[in-house]
């Protein structure tokens, strides 16, 4: 299990993340390196059971990253007929996000790599930059995405300086994002899509 936050924080929101984590292979025999994620961020705090009358039942909860995995097509600017996201304009203009039976998500932010490879959350005012405190592998029953290739694992992430608002985000409930494998990529890049819920303290 990953490890608590500690005393003195308070869980401020929770986002839905949607996009694609990246990675790079040198070769067919190589292990897939990540190089980062690009996602769009949306608030499914109200979505929490029992927190309003939005809520969602506790099954639909947990199953809410898969849903937006399976049933809606990636919301970043993909390049046609390639791999990944366009490198100088990967997020489209910002808009709610909308799936089949649910009131529309609000859009609330965006997730990259800054140049220095640190994870970023821009949401608003609120700003994190991130460092890896722990990981876990995903339960072996997450949805592995469209391609089959397993959930990306859980993660506690710190502050790594700078961050406004935000002083711990966890990464949960993940669906898809792992490799494709560099016996299939063999030289190259490779993207694979992902959802996840992000709670967020501070």
């Amino acid at each position: 299990e990953l490890p608590s936050p500690p005393a003195g924080v308070s869980l401020t929101r929770i986002v839905l993340g949607f996009g694609i984590q990246n990675y790079t292979c040198t070769d067919v025999n190589s292990d897939p390196s990540a190089i980062g994620a690009l996602a769009m961020l949306y608030d499914i705090t109200d979505l929490y059971p029992g927190k309003s009358r939005r809520s969602l039942k506790a099954r639909e909860w947990v199953k809410l990253s898969s849903k937006a995995l399976n049933s809606h097509d990636v919301p970043l600017t993909m390049i046609p007929g390639g791999i990944g996201a366009d490198s100088d304009h990967p997020f489209p203009k910002s808009a709610p996000l909308k799936l089949s039976g649910m009131a529309s998500i609000p859009f609330v932010g965006h997730h990259f790599f800054n140049s220095n490879g640190t994870p970023t959350f821009h949401l608003g005012r609120d700003v994190f930059f991130g460092k890896k405190l722990a990981a876990v592998n995903a339960p072996t029953c997450a949805d592995a995405g469209p391609d089959g290739t397993g959930a990306v694992p859980w993660l506690y992430l710190g502050d790594a300086g700078s961050s406004v608002g935000v002083k711990y985000v966890y990464r949960v409930f993940t669906a898809g994002g792992n490799s494709h494998g560099c016996d299939v990529v063999e030289a190259g890049d490779d993207s694979t899509s992902y959802a996840t819920m992000y709670w967020l303290y501070g």
